[in-house]
């Protein structure tokens, strides 16, 4: 017998295929972005005193918090495995286990989500006013591409400082639970750079920038497109603040997923 469909169903799938279109249709702008920035970056029409201004944006002046949350971080991952591992005989195992957790897992997506609140809501409220007040336009006016100007520069400071900034999570979050294991738990600190040097390869390390840099072009990338595509004035540029960070966080934890599938192997 023939699928009989009502009213109620037909709105529901009409809905759901709407919301898809939408969202491809975001996606392929967003990557539009990135096509249109590599191009700028070939034909060397980049802004790049722009772009070392937002180096320091995004890398140094989110350098503190990036600092305290790997610190604490760190602690906390030792204070609840540390008496454990000592326990079981283990003790040589936990420098292993925070060297990975860090390197491949907690410093690239703890730092891409801090930075997607900090820098990703601040790319889209400053290009979302830009856009509001016309000045998008009159850029435009005036002979000079927003992408050149604006987009392609934030790209290419998230990409960089993204990856640095996961140097410095690693380095200081490894140290500061190394401390906490040594001086609570008084595991071996010879134990524990053992199980780091033994255990943990450099890709290990290196697969976490490569994730880095990809988050830095999610943040860069969505919040360039939440801000171009601002409208209704204040109320908009709240809106796009808003729904940057959300998108940005959940695009970081999904894209992390196949990621770390991929570089890993798992």
């Amino acid at each position: 017998m023939p699928v009989q469909w009502d009213a109620t169903k037909i709105k529901l799938l009409s809905l759901i295929g709407k919301k898809v279109l939408s969202v491809l249709f975001s996606l392929g702008e967003i990557i539009h972005l990135y096509l249109l920035s590599i191009e700028a970056i070939l034909y060397h029409t980049v802004y790049w005193k722009n772009t070392i201004v937002e180096m320091e944006f995004i890398g140094v002046k989110s350098l503190p918090i990036v600092l305290a949350i790997s610190a604490s971080t760190g602690m906390v991952f030792s204070l609840q495995i540390a008496k454990i591992f000592a326990t079981f005989g283990l003790s040589s195992q936990l420098g292993q286990g925070l060297a990975l957790a860090f390197a491949r897992e907690l410093a690239p997506v703890l730092t891409g989500v801090v930075v997607a609140g900090r820098v990703g809501s601040a790319i889209a409220a400053s290009i979302g006013s830009m856009k509001v007040t016309e000045q998008i336009e009159a850029l435009e006016a005036l002979s000079t591409d927003p992408i050149d100007y604006l987009i392609a520069p934030k790209l290419i400071a998230a990409a960089t400082m993204l990856p640095l900034l996961v140097i410095f999570a690693d380095l200081f979050g490894i140290f500061c639970g190394f401390a906490l294991a040594v001086s609570y738990a008084h595991i071996s600190a010879n134990d524990i750079v053992s199980g780091i040097l033994t255990f943990v390869s450099y890709w290990d390390f290196l697969g976490g920038l490569i994730k880095a840099f990809f988050f830095g072009l999610i943040i860069a990338g969505v919040g360039s497109y939440q801000g171009l595509h601002t409208s209704n004035g204040a109320v908009g540029v709240g809106i796009a603040t808003t729904q940057s960070v959300v998108i940005s966080s959940i695009a970081i934890f999904v894209s992390n997923y196949f990621l770390s599938m991929i570089l890993y192997h798992l």
